[in-house]
């Protein structure tokens, strides 16, 4: 509704992009008009079927330094945080797109976030769910459709304040709650229950006279901002003097992150909402007493207050402790050997139980694998990946300590006629999710972008409760910050698992990585391996022959018989499909693995995967002829 023929928006009398209900689209802006009081803000439906308003709203709210919450009723439910001046603080996947570009604006008249369409053809919108999740969708012609984009929230730790005040919440490690340095659980019985939602209080209280400091913590979420304060003119040593002078400030940080940091953001009280994002968070500084501060600075494990500690320094064990592990590495521990050596099962004097792995005299191996190995898993804590105990380096003997897993790997069971009826549908369901969680982890979340480069079933790993762990990062490939492309003078020679263009020319990427996981999908779901592949009908491979099943529309002819009654078909069908999208002969159009995890999690149809590239074991050797000259190893984007 316009005022006469004025056609400027800003004077429009009522329009509708005002008045959002669960939808965001182009265009439309997310905030607060600070002149006239006009709030904007999603509201989700009551249900699918049910537009009235429900529980959920998404808004920004003002108070304090403003930041983006999604209440529940009038509960906050999720953070995305303040705006640092590149995204929201708790949304470190907001990035830089083709689809679409994004502005926030906070000035005198008005605060908002709003987006616009890069590609004029793509169609989409901003939805805040009934179940309180904020998505993106994008319309798709060819299923006439809404395709799920994205989604805010992504894991337990985006549930708010789920540690508690003055908890840090780590979605890699377990228990996923920790305290602060110098805070200890307000109640350590409920902590030890995995309750935490106590928090945490100071070790030793705080004392102005004494000389308080401040510890550093980096790849940070900001805590909640709604109790702080703020002044976007001053730099990081004036906010520093500024928190150091009042006695009531407990912590501080740049508002603005852009072009090494500026403004200042003053915390009072306790800090809340924390979380550990390793890439793509920023960084603040915690008040803590100066005999903390004492105590770390003499132990370096105790706080982070030194930058040059980012290294983790690993145990390093001693040859005679190993040796009487091993008994003195007894055929009769020994579980196994492969490119790297044999690997020994150990108890040291405790009763923990350790595997050894020994580099080989003999191994193609050497000590820049070795070295590799190490300083990769040491930066690495994920669920599904390995956990890496120590090392011992003892004149030319090298040696790794890993935690022990007592189910051995993945192709111990799988292949096996007897051993694979333990595997039932959900456990294998359950592998392969695990498998894409530490795989997605490795490409985009960890501290090191890391292409494993050799992923296989013999190196997926299954502890007591049979979840799967991926070993064996001897051979792969670091990348840090924007680092996009090195060189590599060796190529991993896995038959079966290994991507066509990495065979043929060399080149290897997250997408290669990717490709390794559908075969492995294939295998899991078939109960036989790719690698020497054989039917008496035809001379296709694994993958032709699930490609064959496939097109067919006979794909439940491919399912492992051994999994009985257990089978979830429509579970097991979608995984034959995405396994094929994920083996696809070219890498842009395989899923990246952030793809893949959203696939296994939803329900919707997926897209039809183009017919993958059939070779045989032979020609890959002979495609894989770089093996003695340089290649490249080409990192793409997730």
């Amino acid at each position: 509704m316009r005022n006469g023929n004025d056609r400027d928006p800003e004077n429009f009398l009522w329009q509708s992009f005002d008045y959002p209900c669960d939808t965001l689209l182009p265009g439309m802006k997310l905030g607060r008009n600070r002149v006239g009081g006009l709030d904007r803000y999603l509201s989700s439906w009551k249900s699918a079927d049910d537009p009235s308003k429900g529980n959920f709203t998404y808004w920004i709210d003002p108070s304090g330094f403003p930041q983006l919450l999604l209440r529940n009723g009038l509960a906050v439910a999720f953070r995305p945080g303040p705006w640092n001046g590149i995204r929201f603080s708790g949304i470190p996947q907001l990035t830089n797109n083709p689809v679409y570009s994004y502005e926030y604006v906070s000035n005198e008249k008005e605060i908002y976030f709003i987006y616009y369409l890069v590609n004029s053809s793509v169609i989409m919108r901003l939805v805040l769910t009934p179940d309180g999740k904020a998505q993106r969708f994008t319309w798709t012609d060819q299923k006439n459709e809404w395709t799920l984009y994205s989604t805010a929230q992504r894991d337990q730790c985006d549930n708010y304040a789920i540690c508690g005040v003055n908890g840090i919440c780590k979605i890699d490690q377990s228990p996923n709650c920790e305290c602060m340095k110098g805070f200890r659980p307000m109640f350590q019985s409920n902590w030890d229950m995995a309750y935490w939602s106590d928090g945490c209080v100071r070790s030793t209280p705080l004392d102005c006279q004494k000389g308080d400091g401040f510890v550093k913590y980096s790849g940070m979420k900001l805590p909640d901002t709604r109790s702080s304060w703020f002044n976007e003119s001053m730099n990081l040593k004036e906010c520093a003097s500024l928190c150091l002078s009042n006695c009531s400030c407990t912590a501080y940080a740049n508002s603005d992150i852009r072009g090494g940091g500026s403004g200042c953001l003053l915390w009072f009280g306790d800090l809340i909402d924390i979380r550990d994002f390793t890439q793509n968070g920023q960084e603040f500084y915690v008040r803590m007493a100066a005999a903390d501060l004492a105590y770390m600075e003499h132990n370096p494990k105790g706080g982070e207050n030194n930058e040059g500690q980012e290294h983790l320094k690993l145990p390093l064990f001693d040859l005679d402790t190993l040796l009487n592990a091993t008994n003195n590495f007894s055929n009769d521990n020994k579980l196994g050997e492969g490119g790297f050596g044999p690997v020994y099962k150990g108890i040291l004097q405790e009763g923990q139980e350790i595997t050894v792995k020994m580099m080989s005299k003999t191994s193609r191996q050497g000590l820049k694998e070795f070295k590799n190995e190490v300083e990769s898993i040491a930066k690495l804590q994920h669920r599904n990946l390995v956990k890496l105990l120590g090392c011992c380096i003892h004149g030319r003997e090298r040696l790794l300590i890993y935690e022990h897993m007592p189910n051995k790997s993945l192709d111990f069971f799988i292949f096996d006629q007897m051993r694979s009826k333990v595997l039932d549908w959900p456990k294998r369901f359950l592998i392969i999710n695990g498998i894409a969680q530490g795989l997605l982890y490795l490409h985009r979340d960890s501290r090191l972008r890391i292409i494993h480069r050799d992923l296989k079933a013999e190196n997926i790993l299954l502890d007591n409760e049979m979840i799967p762990k991926i070993s064996d990062f001897g051979i792969t490939g670091s990348f840090g910050g924007n680092e996009i492309e090195t060189n590599t003078t060796r190529v991993a020679r896995t038959l079966g698992y290994m991507s066509p263009e990495y065979a043929r020319e060399g080149l290897y990427s997250t997408k290669s990585d990717v490709f390794s996981f559908g075969v492995l999908v294939l295998e899991i779901v078939s109960g036989k391996r790719n690698k020497g592949f054989n039917h008496p009908y035809h001379d296709l491979s694994l993958l032709g022959h699930a490609w064959t099943f496939f097109m067919e529309d006979r794909s439940s002819e491919f399912i492992d018989a051994s999994m009985g009654n257990t089978c979830n078909l429509s579970e097991v069908l979608r995984s034959i499909n995405l396994g094929l999208l994920c083996v696809q002969r070219f890498p842009e159009d395989r899923p990246s693995m952030h793809s893949v995890v959203l696939m296994l999690g939803s329900e919707g149809a997926l897209p039809q995967p183009k017919e993958p590239y059939f070779f045989t074991d032979m020609n890959m050797m002979e495609g894989n002829s770089s093996s003695g000259t340089q290649s490249t190893i080409r990192l793409l984007e997730a």
